[in-house]
């Protein structure tokens, strides 16, 4: 019987077997040095891109600061302003009320009595003068009481006074001024 010698045969299978398993292996490893590469690339990319991203955020974020900034000036601005308004809008409606007031205390003096001076502060009137006798400063708060613009009459200081021959009555009282009814088209009435 012949013999056959299947050792190198074997031997041959073998060193290509081990031949395609290392050029499998370096395939593999190329492979994945290769995947390992191109995912590094990509998270690089999507950290330069969010990178990018945040930029922009930043800059709009900034810009919307100083926008709100200026928002912020702006109101109060429009407060200030809103404030002179509602002023000028009282000045305005309380223009007419000064001519009532002074047209009132002309009617409401009787004779035998002068005013020396005249305050306002709000809607409270302070009248100082000197009256022939103290039933004429009586005459005075009765008047007042009864007026149209003004009301609540008291009085605060009456001193009688002797200038020469005459006794007078020097007196300080207050009134409040009754202000303007506004009606809903902004026409002002007088009060009832």
């Amino acid at each position: 019987m012949p013999r056959i010698n299947l050792l190198p045969w074997r031997s041959e299978l073998r060193q290509k077997r081990k031949k395609e398993f290392l050029v499998a292996l370096m395939g593999a490893l190329i492979v994945g040095a290769a995947l390992v590469y191109l995912s590094k690339l990509t998270v690089q990319g999507w950290t330069s891109s969010q990178r990018g991203r945040n930029e922009i955020l930043k800059t709009e974020i900034a810009t919307l600061e100083k926008q709100i900034e200026e928002i912020k000036g702006l109101r109060s601005q429009k407060d200030r302003l809103l404030a002179r308004m509602r002023v000028i809008d009282q000045l305005q409606r309380s223009r007419p009320e000064v001519v009532h007031l002074f047209d009132e205390i002309v009617k409401a003096i009787p004779e035998g009595v002068n005013l020396t001076d005249i305050a306002q502060a709000g809607p409270r009137v302070e009248l100082r003068g000197v009256a022939q006798s103290s039933t004429r400063v009586s005459a005075l708060m009765r008047n007042i009481d009864g007026s149209q613009w003004l009301k609540d009459p008291s009085l605060d200081v009456v001193e009688t006074v002797s200038a020469g021959a005459d006794k007078n009555s020097k007196f300080k009282l207050y009134a409040q001024q009754i202000p303007m009814a506004t009606s809903e088209e902004g026409q002002q009435e007088a009060p009832k």
